[in-house]
């Protein structure tokens, strides 16, 4: 049996999309203002790519928030 993740990669990534969605951006709209690809992008939302700092920056930029915004997953659950 699978076990659900619930690190904080996982919740970064889930929190990503979530964003994503809300302002209506594709993956690809995203990857794109990020400078990333959406290959990239898309493993940074599954959780299976771990993203450096300047990456997560670029991407919160591209959302229009700070990164501290971004990392704050304190309400972010996985269960």
């Amino acid at each position: 049996m699978k076990s659900k993740p619930n690190n904080i990669v996982s919740k970064i990534g889930l929190k990503i999309k979530l964003l994503r969605n809300k302002l209506g951006f594709s993956q690809e709209e995203l990857a794109e203002k990020s400078d990333l690809s959406a290959t990239s992008l898309g493993a940074i939302e599954r959780g299976t790519s771990v993203a450096g700092i300047d990456t997560l920056e670029r991407i919160a930029t591209a959302l229009g928030i700070e990164l501290k915004e971004l990392v704050d997953v304190s309400k972010i659950d996985l269960d």
